[in-house]
């Protein structure tokens, strides 16, 4: 971190002050519109639920928020430095093409002093923010269905290898460990806190984890193995259910999931994962409670584990399982997405049944 940022309620006050102390010190990414903005941003300011607030605006980019185009965080950030200013209106006025070390000296600019300026100003090299815009792209034709080859040329890779390396690097797989003609067709969702994959046959979803979850390349290997034909690239009808309900959550309209979903696990683990599905949204328990609450009060460790088990996040809410002393315990996605997760859900308290 930069330096210490303050308590929750302190940084809101400053956002609703627009205080300009906190210029290039803070910036605060807003769940229900995906987007990051400066302090001082003219914008219609956000409810406090719905912000989460960050220390560098490399730590924005990669929990999946984008710039606000109001405030311009980034045109802010690079300040009078006319290398990033230049080098950040060549990205927004082509993001596809393919940046190298050659085309940066091309311009003028010392490859060096070019990654050291977007390392200050960002906490990322300029080639990886322009990486990151076009593995996006790819990922759009992929989650339409598209074909690996098509979602390599619309992300302007060179290759088809450095594709599949990219993809490797953010899921575990390559696209082409998701082969096509499977009972289970994967798919990607992008929300505000980040990039997911679902994983679903034609009734039911079996899968859905935030992509940088560690145990998502253990977790899909399994599941190609389970089923025959592996596991293909598409949505069907549960995983469009399933993104429809998480934008409608995201957005403050509902906490509640209807998407029939399919376990993978044993008749305990089933059991614990029903139980975390019957807290209220807006609420916690401990494992010892969960095992209470299941008839099983000795078994605190086998519901942790079971917790840890969990492959469809959000919707088998196994963030709303903290430690019996009230601090956030260990979370797949990310502790800072499981506090962002309890906080969202706060919102929710008095309106969301079990």
């Amino acid at each position: 971190m930069l330096f210490d940022l303050p308590d929750h309620p302190t940084l809101y006050q400053a956002l609703m002050d627009r205080d300009p102390s906190y210029e290039g010190r803070a910036w605060v990414c807003v769940a229900t519109t995906g987007i990051f903005c400066r302090f001082v941003c003219p914008a219609r300011k956000p409810k406090s639920e719905n912000c989460t607030f960050r220390d560098t605006i490399a730590g924005c980019i990669e929990a999946g928020f984008r710039p606000c185009k109001r405030c311009k965080p980034l045109d802010a950030a690079a300040g009078r430095d006319p290398i990033v200013t230049d080098l950040l209106a060549a990205l927004d006025a082509d993001p596809g093409h393919r940046w190298s070390e050659g085309d940066v000296t091309a311009r003028g600019y010392d490859s060096s002093t070019v990654r050291r300026a977007f390392k200050r100003q960002f906490g990322i090299t300029f080639l990886e923010m322009a990486r990151q815009r076009r593995l996006r792209e790819g990922f759009e034709v992929l989650a339409g269905g598209g074909r690996v080859i098509d979602a390599q040329v619309e992300a302007s890779f060179e290759s088809p290898a450095a594709f599949r390396a990219a993809v490797a690097r953010l899921l575990g797989v390559t696209p082409a460990a998701l082969r096509g003609g499977g009972m289970l067709q994967a798919t990607w969702i992008p929300t505000p806190l980040g990039d997911m994959i679902a994983v679903a046959c034609p009734t039911h979803l079996h899968l859905l984890e935030f992509t940088g979850r560690k145990a998502l390349a253990a977790e899909l290997k399994e599941l190609q193995a389970s089923v025959s034909g592996g596991i293909g690239i598409g949505e069907t009808e549960p995983a469009a259910q399933a993104r429809a309900e998480l934008d409608a959550f995201f957005d403050g309209r509902q906490a509640q999931f209807a998407t029939p979903l399919a376990y993978h696990g044993s008749a305990f683990s089933r059991e614990v994962w029903e139980a975390l599905r019957a807290i209220p949204a807006g609420e916690t328990r401990s494992y010892s409670e969960i095992a209470r609450e299941i008839g099983r009060p000795d078994a605190v460790r086998a519901v942790a584990r079971a917790n840890g088990a969990n492959r469809i996040a959000l919707m088998v809410p196994c963030h709303r399982v903290i430690g019996a002393d009230g601090r956030l315990t260990g979370y797949g996605g990310g502790l800072w997405r499981k506090q962002r997760l309890i906080e969202i859900e706060a919102a929710y308290r008095s309106t969301a049944p079990a």
